[in-house]
């Protein structure tokens, strides 16, 4: 998942460091979002951001016919779309989120949205859920100049006036999609609204950055989860025949990670299947990696297929190391 988040409960604390701050409480949004003359001239600009959250969060977003999403706009005043079902980030098993309007009601539909998450989190997971957030936002490559700054001196701006923690991947990173970055936020709910708030802010002067709002969830069909690796050979993702489809791998897991790998009535496990197109298979309790405690996880379908599934099982466990060294 996404998310590890975190109680809610109090009211978030006001900041007003030079750019226009966000005033949220929880459960309900205060109405009133503070801002100094002259400063905020692009708050009812309509603009937009996207972020991403898991296959099996996203319904408790959408609700039972649309309900919930719908009372969220409502009460917003934001637009919010996701992807289509198993329509995924390049090379992850999340949907996109996009949220548009003015800034004032895209950080209103924001706030909604992961108190909802967190109370899926609570349900599913108990009370005792760790201090930490992150929230991986998507933004064309074109526009992480403006976000980054002339020697870093951007970021490092949000950095301190948030305190959230700021990464941007790197262009060429392992989830191919050519035209797009992520950009993690990490720290409490109200470090990342604030930090948001920063990125939106400064996102919205960029007349270029509005563009993408027209195709919020467009990839190449190579870059699709089914294709997530080298498209060496001639016609590969058309082969079909007994040897490509029966290729396997196995690789360990470390037996304290692999309720995430599997989730909640192993449906972590049927969207990587899913997504991947590889057949996955873990070993009963007990039964390790030679000489390890790791439990045995065996992917079998084409090569392409299996560099997938490893993949997005690899980001299972790397999140799940992320979650220890945050407590």
């Amino acid at each position: 998942m996404v998310w590890t988040l975190v109680s809610l409960s109090g009211k978030l604390r006001k900041r007003e460091r030079g750019f226009c701050a966000t005033a949220i409480t929880h459960p309900s949004i205060d109405k009133n979002r503070t801002s100094s003359p002259g400063v905020c001239d692009n708050m009812d600009k309509a603009t937009y951001i996207r972020f991403l959250v898991s296959n099996a969060a996203a319904g408790s977003v959408i609700g039972k016919g649309g309900s919930t999403i719908n009372d969220f706009q409502s009460q917003s005043g934001a637009r919010i779309q996701l992807s289509r079902n198993h329509e995924f980030f390049p090379g992850t098993t999340d949907r996109i989120i996009m949220v548009s309007g003015s800034i004032n009601e895209i950080l209103k539909a924001m706030e909604l949205v992961l108190a909802k998450l967190l109370s899926e989190l609570h349900a599913e997971e108990g009370d005792d859920v760790e201090p930490r957030t992150k929230v991986r936002l998507i933004v064309p490559h074109s526009s992480c100049g403006a976000i980054i700054g002339k020697g870093g001196s951007t970021i490092k701006s949000f950095i301190e006036d948030s305190q959230a923690g700021i990464k941007i991947s790197p262009q060429d990173n392992n989830y191919m999609a050519s035209t797009d970055r992520l950009v993690t936020l990490s720290g409490t709910i109200e470090e990342q609204m604030r930090a948001t708030d920063l990125i939106v802010s400064k996102l919205s002067e960029d007349p270029h950055y509005t563009q993408s709002m027209n195709y919020p969830f467009s990839y190449p069909t190579s870059y699709n989860a089914m294709n997530y690796g080298s498209n060496g050979g001639t016609g590969g993702r058309f082969q079909n025949n007994k040897e490509e489809r029966n290729n396997s791998l196995t690789i360990g897991v470390s037996d304290g990670h692999i309720g995430l790998v599997v989730g909640r009535g192993g449906r972590n496990i049927l969207e990587i299947s899913q997504a991947s197109g590889a057949r996955i298979k873990i070993s009963d309790r007990g039964d390790f990696m030679s000489g390890t405690t790791d439990r045995k996880v065996t992917i079998t379908g084409s090569q392409r297929a299996i560099r997938a599934a490893e993949s997005m099982i690899l980001q299972k466990v790397a999140y799940a190391s992320e979650r220890v060294l945050a407590q």
